[in-house]
């Protein structure tokens, strides 16, 4: 079974067609740079834009940086103001003339890693966070996804947390690895002591180097790096289509 997977994120907005049984692309990603501003109609003319490249016909998921209920978006991270109170599923569904499903996007990024990446197989309060632009965040308990959670815009060094370790303020800032990571380390035994997770699992395209920052990470909860790191939610989105199949 395939479906289009379309990751929406601050910088990028990149899709590929997925078999869902093996949680692997079938195509190679495409992506495209986000649209200065990410007003809704500039959003979704790309995510348009991507169906077309595929030349694709069937269910889409599309992530987004958001509390999602029903399709609506209720909030706005690093996205335009104007996406908060947006049918995000009407609009995209209209760009694409395909059967389409939003959701959180660290929400997807965690459903195809509890599937095919480190969560496989894991019970307990397993907590999947991805270090990019923001920090996006994903809970399991027993395998059960808790939605929208929001842990990178909880208040830390009085500010959202985010704005203090997500990875785009290592870039920004060009801290070391070591600064940045005893910075998130912070931040990890801030969570760990308020919700007793007994796993970590970090995502995003910064995990892939989790050698450079690993060793000054420690908390209660065991942390593992994401298998599937910046290709979880493209993977996890066409993953949630498939209820539309």
């Amino acid at each position: 079974m395939e479906s289009l997977g379309i990751d929406i994120g601050g910088t990028g907005i990149k899709g590929a067609i997925v078999d869902v049984t093996k949680g692997a692309f079938t195509t190679e990603r495409y992506r495209i740079p986000t649209p200065e501003g990410g007003k809704p109609d500039d959003i979704a003319e790309v995510v348009g834009q991507i169906t077309k490249f595929f030349n694709w016909t069937g269910p889409v998921g599309c992530t987004f940086p958001a509390i999602i209920k029903n399709g609506v978006a209720h909030s706005a991270a690093n996205v335009h103001e104007s996406w908060v109170g947006t049918d995000a599923h009407s609009l995209f569904q209209k760009a694409t003339g395909d059967p389409v499903l939003v959701l959180n996007d660290a929400d997807a990024a965690g459903i195809a890693e509890m599937k095919f990446g480190a969560g496989n197989g894991k019970e307990g309060k397993v907590f999947i966070l991805t270090l990019g632009t923001g920090i996006g965040s994903a809970i399991f308990v027993n395998g059960s996804l808790m939605l929208n959670s929001e842990l990178g815009h909880l208040q830390f060094k009085g500010q959202d947390a985010e704005k203090y370790t997500a990875n785009s303020v290592r870039e920004a800032k060009d801290l070391s690895w070591k600064k940045w990571g005893k910075r998130l380390n912070k931040f990890l035994q801030h969570v760990d002591f308020i919700f007793s997770p007994d796993l970590f699992i970090l995502g995003g395209g910064v995990s892939k180097k989790h050698d450079k920052f690993f060793h000054y990470l420690d908390t209660q909860a065991e942390i593992v790096p994401a298998l599937l790191r910046n290709d979880a939610g493209i993977i996890g989105a066409a993953m949630a289509a498939q209820e539309l199949a």
